[in-house]
Formats: C-alpha cells, sequence, structure tokens
C-alpha cells in the first residue's frame, strides 16, 4: 500500500480544490454513500502517516481557514513546480501500476488499517490498499491487460466534480467518515512535529527491530519499503532486538528513517522513480547475495524482508553494551 510519502503527494493534490463546492460525484464504493458529498465544500485537506482525510461542509456555511502547510510541505510543492524540471501544470499522482505501486505488498499491519468510525463527522478518511492512488483532473488508464487478459480501466472508488470543472478521483481505498483525524503528528514520520525522543523509546523495545518500525503508533508513514531499505542503509539484522542495539546504532537508524522519507517525497514531487537498494532485489549495491524471509509478530501480519546478511550481520546477546535511553 502507498507509504507516507505516496500519501504526502495525494494530499497535495487535493489542495488546490480546497474551498470549492463539489458539483457532481461518482464512484464504485459500496460503503460510503458518494451522493452525500454533492453540494458540499472541501473544506480542510490532511495527511497523517498513511491516511487521507478531507473535512467537508455545507456549501452555504462560512468557510474556515485551512490548516497551514508545513514547511516540508511548502518545500515539496516548490519542487514539485521546479522550473529546472520543466513542468507548468498540475501535479500528477502516480499510476496505479506505476514503479512505486507494483513495489507495494498486499500485507498490511493491523496498525495500518483505519479504525472503526467514531459515528457521524465531516471528516472522510481515506484509506489506500496495495495500488491505492490519487489524480487530478484525469482518469486512470490501463497499461496492460489483467489476468483476464482485458484491457480495462481502473473502477474509481470516489469521483468528486467542482464547479471549477476540475475533479478528483480516487482509486483502491476505503473510506469512512470521523469527527476529526486520530492521529498523533509526532509519530508522523514527515512531520516537522515528528518525536524522536518517543521514536527511540519504541525501538529500544525487545522486539525485533522489523516489527516496531511497522508499529503506526510510533512510525506513522513507515511501510515495508521503507522499513527494509532503512535497515539496509543503518547495517541493521532486521530480527536485531532494539533493546540489544546502542544507542548511537539507534539514532542513526532514526536519521536514515527520516531521510529516506523525505527524499522519497521530494523525488516523488520532482517525478523521479524510487530505486531501492534491497527491495524486492537478488544482490545488495555490493554485490552479496540476499536473503528474504517473511517476518511477523505472533497473531499479527507477516511481511516480506530483505537484507544482506555481510552488511547487516546478526547481532546476539552480549556482542555489545547498549546505552540506555532517557
Amino acid at each position: 500500500m502507498p507509504e507516507g510519502p505516496s500519501v504526502r503527494k495525494f494530499q497535495l493534490l487535493t489542495s488546490p480544490f480546497v474551498g470549492q463546492v463539489v458539483a457532481k460525484v461518482g464512484g464504485s464504493s459500496r460503503k460510503l454513500s458518494v451522493n452525500d458529498l454533492n453540494a458540499l465544500r472541501l473544506q480542510d485537506s490532511q495527511v497523517h502517516g498513511k491516511n487521507l482525510y478531507l473535512a467537508f461542509v455545507a456549501a452555504e456555511g462560512p468557510l474556515r481557514p485551512t490548516a497551514e502547510e508545513t514547511a516540508l510541505q511548502r518545500e515539496a510543492a516548490c519542487g514539485a513546480h521546479c522550473p529546472a524540471q520543466g513542468q507548468q501544470g498540475q501535479i500528477c499522482a502516480p499510476h496505479p501500476h506505476s514503479q512505486d505501486d507494483e513495489l507495494q505488498e498486499p500485507q498490511h499491519s493491523r496498525s495500518e488499517t483505519p479504525e472503526a468510525a467514531e459515528g457521524p463527522g465531516n471528516w472522510l478518511r481515506i484509506h489506500f490498499g496495495m495500488f491505492g492512488s490519487v489524480r487530478a483532473n484525469e482518469f486512470s488508464r490501463a497499461n496492460r491487460a489483467n489476468k483476464r487478459g482485458d484491457w480495462k480501466d481502473p473502477v474509481p472508488r470516489l469521483v468528486l466534480h467542482f464547479e471549477s470543472g476540475g475533479f478528483l478521483v480516487f482509486y483502491n481505498c476505503r473510506m469512512l467518515w470521523c469527527s476529526s483525524p486520530r492521529a498523533d503528528p509526532a509519530s508522523d514520520i514527515l512531520s516537522v512535529e515528528f518525536h524522536r525522543g518517543q521514536a527511540l523509546r519504541a525501538l529500544r523495545a525487545p522486539d525485533p527491530i522489523c516489527y516496531t518500525l511497522l508499529d503506526q503508533r510510533y512510525f506513522s508513514g513507515v511501510g515495508n519499503i521503507i522499513k527494509n531499505e532503512i535497515l539496509y542503509l543503518a547495517r541493521i539484522h532486521p530480527l536485531t532486538p532494539g533493546s540489544l542495539l546502542a544507542l548511537s546504532d539507534l539514532e542513526h537508524l532514526l536519521a536514515c528513517a527520516v531521510q529516506f522519507s523525505s527524499e522519497w517525497l521530494h523525488n516523488k514531487l520532482r517525478g523521479q522513480g524510487l530505486h531501492p537498494k534491497v527491495y524486492q532485489k537478488e544482490q545488495c549495491p555490493l554485490g552479496h547475495p540476499l536473503m528474504k524471509g517473511t517476518f511477523g509478530p505472533s497473531g499479527g501480519f507477516k511481511r516480506l524482508t530483505w537484507w544482506c546478511p555481510q552488511c547487516q550481520p546478526a547481532v546476539l546477546p552480549g556482542d555489545g553494551d547498549p546505552s540506555p535511553v532517557t
């Protein structure tokens, strides 16, 4: 499923439509009555981890100011329209079968799925599936035949046509109403409010480090691609218990997580693809053969993990004397 950088890009696609009124709706969603969105005004657009939140109000109601863009979003928005790239139009979301989406896996952890609706509200929570995406002013077209051999275009879950003439299209996603975004920006890896101290304490748990990195309570937006890549960059074996790692190793891993996620977002906004070093690879950049295993907590979802036994050696009890995390 799309990870934090992809959903951030989706949010930037929706931002130009904030303040506009929905003139017509469509889509194949069965759990959401799409007609309820007709004649409503898109009031705000926010992203938290892997979830996109859209706020709607009655068109005749007052339009409150939207939340201020974070410094990262402003920088990313500038990069998306960088003259050096020769792009003058809108940002286009990736095709459902683009390289980034092909790298996604169908498994997901419980902490990544939306919680049950709290009740009626004016916020629409959108959680994307394996090939989920958002497109602005264009529909996705098939670029390959499906398993039946048919060249059928993807069917959108939701289409919002606005009075300005523009429209947004949402594919392969789950939507539900909620009273407000239930998210802690301190856990969002791409938020300026990300709390590194809280994340370090979580990493110090005795669980395998690859489990903790996918815990959305502390690393919202981190998915399987980011997990695999940053563990390789930090030279840490995925099954190493966090409690066996030195504080300096944990800090380095955290720095890799923030830097890799930020660079991935900036590259996406410049139309550049992801070039993983180990994810779904047979060899690491140094030419060592990679190993692959399916790991996950007991009773939870299992995720495919790639690692290099030479670059990421296993850490055994007694190999070091980890410093305490305060």
